[in-house]
């Protein structure tokens, strides 16, 4: 059966989940989960989180899908010895130190592979398989028929989102967040730079294209297309920072399409709760020009009518749709939004009314025109009804009962629910009863009172014998079965660990630090040779995303983890800044791959490069094989939209450059043959003078992207001067240059 699996950000909202239909809920603790802006879980509320899901049968999963520094590693332990002790029946994990733990260490809670693993392919999920993954959350930009292809042959339960909001970078692939603002969506305090406004800039003309919300995606929104999707193990809808309003709305309309009782307006009422307007996204091919709404990152409303005429101090809005007292609407006034609670509304003559249909009236200070469109951002009727029902139950649970009464014996009931049993012995004995015995009638009213339970009475057994059933001691009764066989329910919660066996030791012989690089261009890969690098990643690199794997020779730099399974039986390989690795574990786990070298995660200051290397050499008497990025733009994003599309200037790329600018900097966007594009960092970093002070880096790289053949020989030389000791002056430029995370921590 498809499971519908939902979000929640605190327990009003995961109980909204449940009541609105979810099989499963997703959520996550202070530390280690992708939306530390959300309220989030403690011990104790995940406790009772448990004990309310389980009792009706729903799992949960506990997000800890962020990459872990090595001074939390044993925290990161702790923390998941306690969600198995709870009873959690999933984690969403990133980094690989903590899958491994997870595989090693518990026999029943699962181990998800998150979407920030980047996972787009069957090779990757093969991996994972192999790894002894129980799922895998394929990437928001997999299309339904590879999903399809991949859960065919890989034969592993496959998660996919299906509605919420999108990211436009691969997940777990943008960095922009952390090397802008220090706050890492990788870390889960991702600042939202998408959901910026930016100016596109031709930089071989100096021409604008405009200022926009040029990276801001619209929500997704699959409902229509529920028919492909159950083929699906599960569909997941996003929204853990989202109120539970609006989780119960979404979860119950893709509730009803599951169960093939959707309607058009219940398709319709999913526009009433947060929306930036909808896409059905990569996964459903939308054109790439159309996954954005550049014209605003929050909420977008729907339209429910124009200004048509002031009158009277008062402007009229003729209505398509019904506009309530306590609405909540924006009004779009020259690209400007206006935004107001309708406390009063009113008809022609001035009256106040509750509800308009066709023509009504607003009083507001601000200047309107007429023809803006009028949007209504929250319908306070329908929030209304959402909020009722927040805590209702989906389904209830038969309660079967055997009920034994013989006068001068104790009351016994043999009670069944839940898939439990428990068998009820009052203390006292019945009394004979003359005239009057209890009825059958009477034992199932008092036992059918279970509104304030999840149980339905189901059959009642029961003969009569002349016995009195005092009322009281049938309702106590009643109340201890439930609460028995709410124990035993989650009682049965399977909690085994494993005893980890012991890990192989990897250790490389240092070498003399030696530079690599990466170039885009073929004038950038000679004039690397020319100056003197002799490994330069340029037709052997092997990204993260949107792969073919082709044949290849040699060594190979590999960006994803489908580029390992694939390739590590033929090539020797160097894993990329990609996998984020920022631990010895991950690191190591790496190495047992098959890396021969492993690129530091870009999100590392110098402390934590040093914790990371003493640990790995503790753990294995030796040391990593460890390569750095030390110069260049960083990519901030690679994603599959293309913004010079959404602007009609799709082909342009082949002949002119192009950058997004904000106040803080500008971006050049590199527009890659396949149509994907990577977003650099207008700075760049810098490291050059840090080579010499670093010890354990095997390896440090140069990365070029936009720069002129000259450039690349200069700094390449340089670099060389700067490393071999012959070259004494500073090579960092305090205008043009940056140092990244090198002396400061990200949060």
């Amino acid at each position: 059966m498809t499971e519908l699996l939902a979000p929640a950000g605190n327990i009003e909202a995961l109980k909204a989940a449940v009541s609105n239909g979810a099989d499963a809920v997703y959520l996550g603790m202070q530390k280690f989960g992708a939306r530390a802006y959300s309220a989030n879980f403690d011990l104790e509320s995940l406790k009772e989180a448990t004990a309310y899901a389980h009792l009706r049968n729903v799992k949960i999963y506990v997000t800890m899908n962020t990459i872990v520094f090595e001074d939390e590693l044993e925290d990161m332990r702790k923390q998941l010895a306690k969600l198995n002790e709870i009873g959690v029946d999933g984690v969403i994990v990133q980094d690989l130190a903590v899958f491994d733990y997870m595989v090693r260490n518990f026999a029943d809670m699962e181990v998800h592979c998150s979407t920030q693993m980047g996972i787009d392919d069957l090779e990757g999920t093969l991996l994972f398989k192999e790894l002894q993954a129980k799922r895998v959350v394929l990437a928001r930009e997999t299309p339904i028929e590879k999903v399809k292809e991949i859960k065919k042959i890989a034969k592993i339960p496959l998660e996919i989102f299906v509605h919420g909001a999108l990211c436009v970078s691969y997940s777990g692939n943008c960095i922009m967040s952390g090397l802008i603002g220090y706050r890492s969506g990788n870390r889960g305090r991702c600042v939202g730079s998408c959901r910026k406004p930016y100016e596109l800039i031709d930089r071989t003309t100096g021409n604008s294209l405009g200022k926009s919300y040029i990276l801001s995606t619209k929500d997704l929104n699959t409902i229509d297309y529920i028919d492909d999707l159950k083929e699906i193990d599960s569909l997941k809808i996003e929204g853990r920072m989202k109120e539970p309003a609006y989780v119960a709305n979404v979860v119950s309309k893709y509730r009803l399409a599951l169960d093939c009782k959707a309607s058009a307006e219940d398709k319709e009422n999913l526009n009433k709760t947060f929306n930036r307007t909808y896409t059905k996204g990569y996964l459903f091919h939308e054109d790439v020009k159309d996954i954005t709404n550049i014209q605003k990152p929050n909420n977008f409303g729907y339209e429910i009518g124009k200004i048509t005429k002031s009158y009277k101090g008062m402007y009229e809005i003729t209505l398509s749709r019904v506009l309530n007292q306590n609405d909540m609407i924006r009004i779009d006034h020259d690209n400007e939004d206006v935004n107001l609670s309708v406390v009063k509304l009113y008809d022609r003559e001035g009256n106040l009314i509750n509800k308009a249909d066709h023509v009504c009236y607003i009083k507001i200070k601000e200047q309107l025109s007429m023809g803006d469109i009028v949007y209504k951002t929250k319908d306070y009727l329908y929030y209304k009804e959402l909020e009722s029902g927040l805590d209702k139950e989906f389904r209830r649970f038969d309660l079967n009962l055997k009920v034994y009464a013989y006068p001068n014996s104790h009351l016994v009931i043999d009670a069944e629910g839940l898939g439990c049993h428990y068998l009820y012995e009052s203390d006292e004995t019945l009394g004979e009863a003359m005239n009057h015995p209890t009825t059958k009638d009477q034992v199932v009213k008092q036992l059918s009172r279970l509104n304030d339970t999840i149980f339905t009475l189901g059959s009642v057994d029961f003969e009569e014998y002349h016995a009195f059933i005092p009322a009281k001691l049938l309702n106590s009764a009643r109340r201890e079965i439930v609460q028995s066989l709410y124990a035993s329910k989650l009682c049965n919660q399977k909690k085994r660990t494993k005893e980890a066996e012991p890990k192989e030791k990897i250790a490389f012989i240092p070498k003399q630090p030696y530079l690599t690089a990466t170039v885009t261009t073929k004038e950038q890969y000679d004039a690397c040779l020319r100056a003197g690098i002799k490994e330069v990643y340029f037709d052997n690199i092997i990204r993260r995303n949107q792969n073919s794997y082709e044949e290849k020779e040699g060594e190979l730099l590999i960006g994803g983890y489908g580029g390992i399974y694939q390739y590590r039986q033929t090539n020797p390989f160097v894993t990329d800044y990609s996998f984020n690795v920022v631990n010895s574990v991950s690191c190591y786990e790496l190495h047992r791959l098959g890396a021969k070298r492993v690129t530091l995660s870009y999100e590392l200051n110098k402390t934590q490069i040093r914790e990371l290397i003493d640990a790995y050499y503790k753990e294995n008497e030796g040391y990593p094989a460890l390569e750095m990025i030390v110069y260049g733009r960083a990519p901030l994003m690679f994603t599959k939209y293309c913004p010079l599309k959404k602007l009609d200037q799709c082909g342009i790329c082949k002949t002119k450059s192009y950058q997004i600018e904000d106040e803080y900097g500008k971006f050049p966007v590199i527009s890659h043959d396949d149509c994907t594009t990577t977003i650099l960092n207008g700075k760049i970093l810098n490291l050059l003078d840090e080579m010499p002070l670093l010890e354990g880096i095997e390896s440090f790289r140069l990365n070029f992207t936009i720069e002129s053949a000259e450039e690349v020989f200069k700094v390449s030389s340089d670099a060389i001067g700067k490393l071999s000791g012959v070259l004494d002056r500073t090579l960092f430029n305090q205008e043009t240059d940056t140092r990244g995370h090198f002396n400061q921590k990200i949060i």
